[in-house]
């Protein structure tokens, strides 16, 4: 493989790009610069907020496709390239069972900002990692002049164990994932980071065989899947690691940019 056969690499944040402190390693930006003087096509695909997303990627946010809230939300200078909204009716229904379950606190993700009803501080620590603007509302179903991205479980006992299983019987009519250890991400059936590829290999005429990947948890499981050259983190879900073509260092090894540098070279 050389890098004049990747038009578009993919990467997911926490647990890939980003080490288990949620930081972004400075040699990232070298890198970066050098794929983007390649004319390659750099998509972060996260189930962070998109505000979120701007942030963490600051230096380099109008060179970067976002694909936010698990590929609900696709961005690029600001400018909507995908939308994928979920029905608000069934988000209700998702809140109201949210509200048996011990040890959760839920969230809508609207595309202003995201909605939750709890200040405890430990959430709020959880919250702030992933959602830069958030509103806490008396009551998450009296919110409305909002679509919703996504509906969020943050579990604090355990998301596949504790939470996954009281959301199963959605699997039908929702895309239901457990993204990341205390968290469980809800969307519309055709929302997620594999429809975000979709859109953009259409859109910019890339083939699978052209794209690059990373990821480290089921809600990636789609876009690897879209991606000739799939690479699941060494600290990936084993799931993740069964369909990934290609296994990178950890996280905390920067991985995404060990390839990246050998690709380079």
């Amino acid at each position: 493989m050389h890098f004049s056969d990747i038009k578009l690499i993919a990467t997911d944040m926490d647990g890939t790009l980003l080490n288990s402190r949620h930081e972004l390693h400075e040699s990232f930006y070298p890198i970066f610069r050098k794929i983007k003087e390649h004319g390659i096509i750099f998509v972060a695909a996260s189930g962070r907020q998109y505000f979120n997303l701007t942030k963490t990627l600051e230096n380099v946010c109008d060179e970067v496709i976002f694909a936010a809230e698990n590929g609900s939300y696709v961005v690029f200078k600001d400018e909507e390239i995908h939308v994928q909204a979920t029905d608000p009716e069934l988000v209700k229904e998702l809140v109201t069972i949210s509200r048996g379950i011990p040890n959760t606190y839920p969230i809508i993700c609207g595309k202003k900002k995201a909605y939750v009803e709890n200040d405890e501080q430990e959430f709020i620590d959880h919250l702030k990692l992933y959602f830069e603007r958030y509103e806490i509302v008396e009551d998450l179903l009296e919110v409305k002049d909002d679509q919703f991205l996504k509906f969020t479980v943050c579990d604090l006992a355990g998301s596949e164990v504790n939470s996954y299983p009281h959301y199963k019987k959605y699997e039908d009519v929702l895309k239901v994932k457990v993204s990341g250890p205390i968290w469980l991400d809800i969307s519309d059936k055709r929302a997620n980071k594999g429809r975000a590829m979709e859109v953009l290999q259409e859109k910019f005429n890339i083939s699978p065989e052209q794209t690059m990947a990373f990821g480290d948890y089921l809600n990636d499981l789609e876009m690897l899947g879209k991606a000739g050259y799939s690479y699941a983190m060494a600290n990936a879900h084993p799931d993740i690691k069964k369909i990934a073509r290609f296994i990178a260092k950890s996280n905390d090894e920067n991985g995404v940019v060990e390839v990246l540098s050998e690709l380079l070279d």
